[in-house]
């Protein structure tokens, strides 16, 4: 069984999350930890529960999301994946940091490029890929079916969506692929958001008042 362990970082206030199972192997997604005391209390979690992080997972490339991937990646030696759509991201990434006045480094390259359909494997568990463009072009969700789980990421959150109004980013494409994909999840798969507190499909479809005109 997946355990979902989440962490609140930096000024955007990003969900950071690390999932494991029996096997103690772990994966890490979104890592917002940008100054060395969110940095301390990631491995320190990590540390504490004797986990082993096999995989570093961005669900899309922007700053508030990959503001801890080159810590993680260097701390653990574990490999970066993300969807090839949003790897443009990554190179204007200390442009974006300015922009908002944010401290962060130059994250690296991905090791593995995601898209729809994927599987992402640690332990014992499985997570499909499922990729919503609209945020940003490649923007993905990690789903399990079998622990009724999905990691939105920016796309769906409590009682809202992700922006569109970023580089790469449409609102129309973001409605389209949250209602034929995420909307078509049983009703009681738990959503874990890049911000904000969990919720579930079923309540999204009742009282999302941006998924009511479908």
């Amino acid at each position: 069984m997946i355990v979902v362990k989440t962490f609140v970082f930096n000024e955007f206030q990003v969900n950071t999350y690390v999932l494991w199972d029996e096997s103690n192997e772990c994966i890490i997604v979104d890592p917002g930890c940008s100054n060395a005391l969110q940095q301390s209390e990631l491995t320190g979690f990590i540390r504490a529960q004797e986990l082993h992080p096999v995989m570093l997972i961005n669900t899309h490339g922007h700053i508030d999301h990959i503001a801890g991937d080159t810590f993680v990646k260097s701390t653990y030696s574990i490999p970066l994946a993300m969807h090839e759509q949003d790897c443009f991201l990554l190179n204007k990434a200390l442009h974006f940091a300015e922009f908002f006045a944010f401290h962060a480094e130059q994250p690296p390259a991905p090791d593995k490029l995601l898209k729809d359909g994927d599987e992402v494997r640690f332990g014992n568990s499985v997570l499909s890929v499922i990729h919503i463009p609209g945020h940003s072009p490649g923007s993905v969700a990690l789903y399990s079916k079998e622990n009724n789980l999905v990691v939105s990421g920016d796309v769906l959150f409590n009682g809202s969506v992700g922006r569109s109004d970023f580089p790469g980013g449409d609102h129309q494409t973001l409605i389209k692929g949250i209602t034929e994909k995420l909307m078509k999840l049983p009703r009681e798969t738990v959503v874990y958001p890049g911000h904000g507190p969990i919720t579930t499909i079923g309540h999204e479809y009742d009282t999302n008042p941006f998924l009511q005109e479908r």
